[in-house]
């Protein structure tokens, strides 16, 4: 199974360490085509091989494409995030959004009201862990 793994880059990167432990739990029901979210230092990283934005979004857009399932870290807004969301609900890709509320952000209606994005609540890791290796279940 292939994951496509979308969380905050350029909106914010205070989440990074949660986004590592997301994508370690989900490397464990196949690949992840985005562990790159994770690195603290992505953008210094994308920065220092010269990729340009209209290299990062064709990438982005060809993994996307490539993926049997999108997950996404929603807490932080994101442009990016927003757009890949956008995308892959328009391609019929199973998509799970999570969500911590309770924090400074308000989660956006176009998530929320989607009925096409299954989004779950969480606080840890560990108290979403089952509920998102079912989604992974349903889809693979």
């Amino acid at each position: 199974m292939d994951v496509f793994f979308s969380g905050s880059i350029r909106g914010g990167r205070s989440d990074a360490d949660l986004y590592r432990e997301l994508i370690d739990l989900l490397a464990e029901h196949g690949t992840v085509l985005t562990e790159h979210i994770g690195d603290e230092n992505v953008e210094q990283k994308e920065a220092k091989e010269g990729l340009t934005d209209g290299d990062i979004h064709d990438q982005d857009v060809a993994w996307l494409r490539q993926a049997d399932v999108v997950v996404a870290e929603v807490t932080t807004p994101s442009l990016g995030v927003g757009y890949e969301l956008g995308r892959a609900v328009a391609w019929e890709k199973p998509v799970c959004c999570l969500y911590r509320p309770g924090t400074e952000h308000d989660l956006s209606a176009m998530v929320r009201g989607n009925d096409a994005v299954e989004l779950l609540e969480y606080e840890t890791v560990a108290g979403v862990e089952s509920d998102l290796e079912a989604f992974l279940q349903r889809h693979r």
